[in-house]
């Protein structure tokens, strides 16, 4: 069946993707398309193990973006390691369009920024009909593997590696056995600094101790709230307020962990 593998540049999307190449005998057949989809936000070194992946492993990845388009349909276009926004441009645009800001809600930002160029890249370049997405969630995230089935798409989505029972522990000794990895912490099974480096889905004191040692990272979330007059998370910090608190090395109160999101891995 027509299948793309939504590759969103962790270590458990990246086990699924070499998983899947060595299924096949080493090559992916051509009806199977590997995409990631660059927010902007996006650590170096993400962009960087995405490249890697595509080299060390063979196979081609379809690098998209958002950008700003009249039509819905075409908000979209193909980009690659070097020309990939990396300052936040398709996130900011997305927000500019929309006149506010995602929030744990209303989360369009994976929605727009990630889901719907995948879709539009399958049906207006692949001009397919009909197809499936594969996931790189594990056999130990259960609530995430409930919602796979929750959507009003015209494609299903799978995860083949929750499939096969790999739980975190079998992805981290998935990497110690390759000859390169993501160059990002690995604490216990979770890459805090993966994906849009402050997702405001990442829990609080994960963003302040990211905040801690790179301040400036909080300026582009910061300047995006400044602008919409509003804040991404209701009855929390904003990230200017963050942002201070992190540098002071202050307490912060009692906050639940990462929320459910279909871009994290």
């Amino acid at each position: 069946m027509n299948t793309i593998i939504s590759f969103s540049g962790g270590r458990t999307s990246g086990m699924m993707l070499k998983t899947m190449i060595d299924y096949y005998g080493g090559c992916l057949p051509e009806n199977i398309k590997v995409c990631f989809a660059n927010t902007g936000k996006e650590h170096p070194a993400t962009l960087e193990f995405v490249q890697e992946c595509s080299e060390q492993f063979g196979c081609e990845i379809v690098w998209l973006e958002w950008q700003r388009a009249e039509r819905p349909s075409d908000r979209w276009k193909v980009v690659d390691f070097q020309t990939a926004a990396r300052k936040g441009e398709p996130f900011s645009g997305l927000i500019d369009l929309r006149g506010y800001l995602p929030n744990p809600v209303t989360r369009f930002c994976t929605q727009e920024l990630k889901i719907r160029p995948m879709k539009y890249y399958a049906q207006q370049m692949l001009g397919w009909k009909e197809w499936q997405v594969a996931i790189g969630f594990r056999a130990d995230e259960p609530r995430r593997i409930a919602k796979l089935k929750i959507q009003n798409e015209c494609f299903d989505r799978f995860a083949p590696l929750a499939e096969m029972g790999i739980t975190k522990s079998d992805v981290g000794k998935f990497w110690k056995n390759q000859k390169f990895d993501l160059k990002l912490p690995n604490q216990n099974g979770e890459t805090a600094h993966g994906n849009c480096d402050l997702c405001f889905l990442k829990g609080i004191h994960k963003r302040a101790a990211l905040i801690a040692e790179k301040p400036q990272t909080a300026d582009w979330w910061i300047a995006q709230e400044n602008k919409i007059g509003s804040t991404f998370c209701r009855n929390l910090p904003d990230y200017k307020t963050l942002k201070t608190i992190a540098i002071n090395q202050q307490e912060l109160f009692e906050q639940e962990d990462n929320q459910d999101c279909f871009c994290t891995d």
